[in-house]
C-alpha cells in the first residue's frame, strides 16, 4: 500500500492566509509563509496554496509570493490561481513552486492539460475539481465554486487523467467548511476508476473523517484547512491516529 499524505490548504487572498464555508464567508487566518513554514516543522507532507480570487479577478497567482514559501519551507508545495498558460506555470515553477493547480482553466481548455504535461511532466500537473450535488449528479463547478457547468465529475477526471493529469484534486463544495466529513463514497468512486492519486478535499472535523476516507474513501490524501488553521486537530496527534488505525502514513 502507498502511504497516504495529510495536505494542509493555504487559501490566499490580496497576500493573507483566508477560510469560509462553502466557499462564502471568508475570514483572515493569518501569513501564508508563516503558517507554511509552522505546517512543514511539524510534520505535513505537502501544502497546498490557493489563490482563491485569481480566476475570478483575471489576475496571476503572485510569483513573489511563491518565491517567499519556497525560502521558508521544506516541503513539496503545489499553487493554483488564475493559471491558464505554460507561460503561468514557467513562472510558479522556477520561482520554487514543487507542482501547480488548475481548475477552470483546464475546463474551458482541456488542451492545457496536455501542453503542461508534455512541457513539465504529469507529476507537477495537479487538477482541481470544485463539485456539487445537481439533482442527485455531481456537476464539476467554476470560478471557485461560482459558476455550474453540466459536466460530470467523474466523466472530467478521467478526462484530465487521460490527458496527462498527475493528481485530482477533489472539493465537495457540499462539505467544504462544514467539519461533517468528507464526500466519501464520491471519493472513492474516483479513486476506484483512476489510475492517479485522487485528493480529498472539504469536510474535515475530526480525526475519523480523516481516517475514514484515507480507508473507505481509498484517497490518496487528505486536504484540509480550517482544522489545521485553528489549532483543533495537531498534525504529529492526527498522524499517530492515522497510523494505530492501521493507515500507512509517510
Amino acid at each position: 500500500m502507498l502511504s497516504k499524505r495529510l495536505i494542509p490548504c493555504l487559501d490566499v487572498k490580496d497576500g493573507k492566509t483566508v477560510k469560509g464555508i462553502n466557499f462564502e464567508n471568508i475570514k483572515d487566518v493569518g501569513d501564508p509563509v508563516e503558517l507554511g513554514a509552522y505546517y512543514a516543522a511539524v510534520g505535513a507532507d505537502e501544502l497546498v496554496f490557493l489563490d482563491i480570487t485569481a480566476t475570478n479577478e483575471k489576475r496571476k497567482t503572485l510569483s513573489e509570493l511563491v518565491k517567499r514559501i519556497a525560502q521558508h519551507i521544506n516541503i513539496p508545495f503545489c499553487v493554483g490561481g488564475g493559471i491558464a498558460s505554460k507561460e503561468d506555470v514557467a513562472v510558479l515553477l522556477n520561482s520554487g513552486a514543487d507542482k501547480i493547480s488548475i481548475n477552470t482553466a483546464a475546463v474551458r481548455r482541456p488542451d492545457l492539460i496536455n501542453e503542461l504535461a508534455l512541457e513539465f511532466g504529469s507529476q507537477c500537473v495537479v487538477v482541481a475539481i470544485d463539485t456539487n450535488l445537481v439533482n442527485g449528479e455531481w456537476k464539476v463547478f467554476l470560478n471557485g465554486g461560482r459558476v455550474a457547468t453540466e459536466i460530470d465529475t467523474l466523466t472530467w477526471a478521467k478526462e484530465c487523467m487521460q490527458r496527462g493529469a498527475g493528481e485530482i484534486l477533489l472539493t465537495s463544495m457540499q462539505h467544504d467548511g462544514t467539519k461533517n466529513g468528507f464526500a466519501i463514497e464520491l471519493t472513492r468512486q474516483l479513486a476506484e476508476n483512476l489510475s492517479i492519486p485522487v485528493i480529498a478535499s472539504g469536510g474535515a472535523g475530526t480525526q475519523a473523517h480523516f481516517a475514514e476516507v484515507l480507508t473507505t474513501g481509498k484517497a490518496d490524501a487528505a486536504l484540509a484547512a480550517s482544522v489545521f488553521h485553528y489549532k483543533e486537530i495537531a498534525i504529529p496527534t492526527l498522524k499517530q491516529y492515522l497510523r494505530e488505525k492501521g493507515v500507512v502514513m509517510r
